[in-house]
């Protein structure tokens, strides 16, 4: 069966997707986007995990959405409510102490000075260094890559401007930002703190959700590119009323008032193409939707490898493709809970709750970050993990039955491919990995577990299409960033195939629930069609 020709067909419903179904919409067009899913997100979903238990089954902090977009798409009006914690981080560490960087920066250097008086004053160091380095890598992400063997004259002048504004930092600081790219982010934070704890916090920004542990070479260009979007030292701890399912809701309602189109229960099996360009697509059920213009929200190796035909496309490309790096090293572990656990280093704290209600860092030092990595570049989970943690239900009590708590662990490293067996067998023995771990710092956590959900790798590809299990849609790497996301030479948000658009985040800049791929792509496609 073949439906009514529509204008532009946009397959997956992920926040990139829906940022770019607006942009089209607001300018005349009508999308229609196609959600495998009976809900819209993507990664940024609220579901019910547990009878009466909420949560953000996967992202659980809020991007951060780029201002320009949340303001163009009006999505207060559409519902969302940003909470944003004073405490932004709490990491506690193994000898009872416990650090806590608060959302305000002179707040944090006093909580610094019980490691060090040296790093007191450090952390405003870094903290105006990544605000000069938002300065110049910030607008970068915004702004499509060049074609580097031919940039055109606002390219060109483009990257001038940027030029004069890198010139404009100084000559110190200048080499400073050009130095810190290619660095492991471990040194990057030495360079500025004494204190392992507060290194390790630092350095884990530039290894979440990659495969890379913190002595890996071009770590801190990761770090700097999230700080484009936020350049507090903790990063975000914003989380939208009624989890992050509630901030791609607001989407979807901005898209359909612009007016988009969504179905969801709608799986995409094909891309449809004649002669060298997209002709639409082709759904599980055997419906096909032809379109004039096709744009994918999905990864690049399920675009180009799995809904396309590789005959459509060059042979050197999809030799390429096949090398494009993907390999997912994150697990999530949501569990609901009969009370709040009780932290070791919070025993004397007069406000244990609030020091819990922003995001919770598990990673005493780089050395620990690293042999974490380490398990995973053989094969194996890590017995000891990096944890990223949230306890949604302090700041939103709608989330879980009156009294009754939601956690939320972002679990590092377990890769994608096991040595041995596979994640159905490892799936238990992951899940108490990271009670164990958390034990270690609140000795009652594990009695006040009513219930968890565990998110393999391999579920994140087979439940939320993430190829390889990978949140970002592939490394964000030196070789896979910018100019060269997903491929050197198709950075631009075109494909081989004429009419044939990517705008998800294997597309530059890539990271996070910025929104800035999808608000990218949808400009290139609107002066494609113009």
């Amino acid at each position: 069966m073949t439906a009514a020709a529509r204008d532009i067909v946009i397959i997956g419903g992920g926040h990139n997707a829906l940022v770019t179904a607006f942009y089209l919409a607001r300018k005349g067009r009508k999308p229609l986007v196609l959600e495998r899913r009976p809900i819209v997100g993507g990664c940024a979903v609220t579901e019910e995990f547990h009878p009466g238990f909420r949560c953000s089954t996967l992202a659980h902090a809020a991007g951060p959405l780029l201002p320009a977009i949340a303001k163009d798409m009006d999505l207060a009006r559409h519902g969302l409510q940003l909470i944003e914690p004073a405490v932004r981080l709490f990491a506690p560490s193994l000898d009872g102490r416990a650090l806590l960087l608060h959302s305000g920066v002179f707040a944090s250097t006093s909580e610094i000075k019980k490691f060090s008086k040296r790093d007191s004053a450090n952390y405003l160091e870094l903290h105006r260094a990544l605000e000069r380095a938002a300065g110049i890598v910030g607008p970068l992400t915004s702004h499509t890559p060049p074609v580097i063997e031919k940039p055109s004259r606002e390219d060109i002048w483009y990257f001038l401007k940027v030029g004069r504004k890198l010139r404009g930092l100084g000559k110190k600081e200048m080499m400073r930002l050009m130095r810190w790219g290619p660095m492991a982010v471990a040194d990057f934070a030495a360079e500025f703190f004494e204190t392992d704890l507060l290194r390790a916090i630092v350095a884990a920004r530039g290894i979440f959700g990659a495969a890379m542990g913190p002595w890996s070479a071009g770590s801190t260009a990761l770090l700097l590119l999230r700080a484009a979007a936020d350049p507090h030292p903790a990063g975000s701890s914003a989380f939208p009323r009624g989890g992050m399912g509630a901030l791609t809701s607001a989407m979807a309602a901005a898209a359909k008032q612009a007016g988009a189109e969504i179905r969801t229960g709608a799986e995409v099996a094909q891309i449809l193409v004649k002669n060298g360009a997209a002709t639409g697509v082709a759904l599980a059920g055997g419906e096909e939707i032809a379109a004039r213009t096709v744009v994918s929200g999905a990864d690049p190796r399920r675009t180009f490898l799995g809904l396309l035909d590789p005959v459509h496309l060059p042979p050197s490309f999809v030799v390429k493709m096949q090398h494009y790096r993907s390999p997912g090293t994150v697990a999530k572990l949501n569990l609901a809970l009969d009370a709040l656990p009780l932290f070791t280093a919070l025993h004397q704290s007069p406000d244990a709750v609030a020091a819990l209600a922003g995001r919770i860092h598990i990673g005493p030092g780089i050395d620990y970050l690293e042999r974490a990595f380490d398990h995973s570049k053989y094969g194996e989970f890590s017995t000891a993990p990096y944890l990223d943690i949230v306890i949604p239900t302090l700041t939103d009590p709608s989330l879980a039955p009156s009294g009754k708590h939601v956690m939320s662990v972002f679990m590092q490293f377990a890769p994608y491919k096991l040595k041995q067996g596979d994640w159905a067998g490892q799936r238990d023995a992951l899940r108490d990995t990271i009670i164990k771990t958390i034990a270690e710092y609140a000795p009652d956590f594990p009695g006040k577990i009513l219930a968890a959900q565990t998110l393999t790798p391999a579920d994140l590809e087979s439940h939320y299409g993430l190829t390889g299990g990978h949140p970002f849609h592939g490394e964000l790497s030196l070789d896979q960033i910018f100019t060269m996301r997903p491929l050197l030479g198709w950075a631009r948000y075109r494909t081989p195939v004429q009419g044939l658009y990517m705008c998800g985040s294997g597309t530059h800049p890539g990271n996070g629930l910025t929104g800035a791929s999808g608000a990218n792509a949808a400009r290139e496609i609107l002066r494609d069609l113009r």
